[in-house]
């Protein structure tokens, strides 16, 4: 395997999660911590990112079982996902989570259901996504954590 490209594609690959709105300017800002003395801060804020998310997602849908049209409390529990993917960047998941709240506020039930299935599968991509951008700079080494322009 030619790995000389590695840290040109995957700066291609970040630039594509930028373009299709899955990722915001503050991963950058993540990725703007890491140092030699911690060089895969990034992938570990995202790895707690998605256990925390896997978490939360699981409460919302224990909150929409146990506690059905209780808008308040559903909202209360998106609200932490919501800061949770504001803190990694996590765009279209973040939007998707307002979509959700959204409808807590007009008391839609269906529009809540919907747009939590929404979310679920944002997330589950987001993460496929992501696991691949960091397979592919471990895979290029050092070089490739600092390829890219900054967005």
């Amino acid at each position: 395997m030619d790995y000389s490209n590695l840290p040109r594609q995957a700066a291609s690959m970040k630039k594509s999660l930028f373009d299709q709105g899955y990722l915001d300017e503050q991963f950058c800002q993540v990725e703007d911590l890491q140092d030699e003395a911690s060089p895969n801060f990034a992938e570990e804020v995202v790895t707690l990112f998605f256990k925390d998310s896997a978490r939360l997602i699981s409460n919302i849908e224990q909150a929409l079982e146990k506690y059905p049209k209780d808008f308040n409390k559903w909202d209360a529990y998106m609200q932490q996902l919501i800061g949770s993917c504001s803190s990694i960047g996590a765009s279209r998941m973040k939007i998707e989570c307002m979509s959700f709240r959204d409808y807590c506020g007009q008391g839609n039930d269906e529009g809540c259901m919907k747009s939590f299935q929404k979310v679920k599968r944002e997330h589950g991509a987001l993460k496929q996504k992501l696991e691949a951008y960091f397979q592919m700079l471990r895979q290029a080494g050092p070089a490739g954590a600092a390829t890219g322009p900054s967005m």
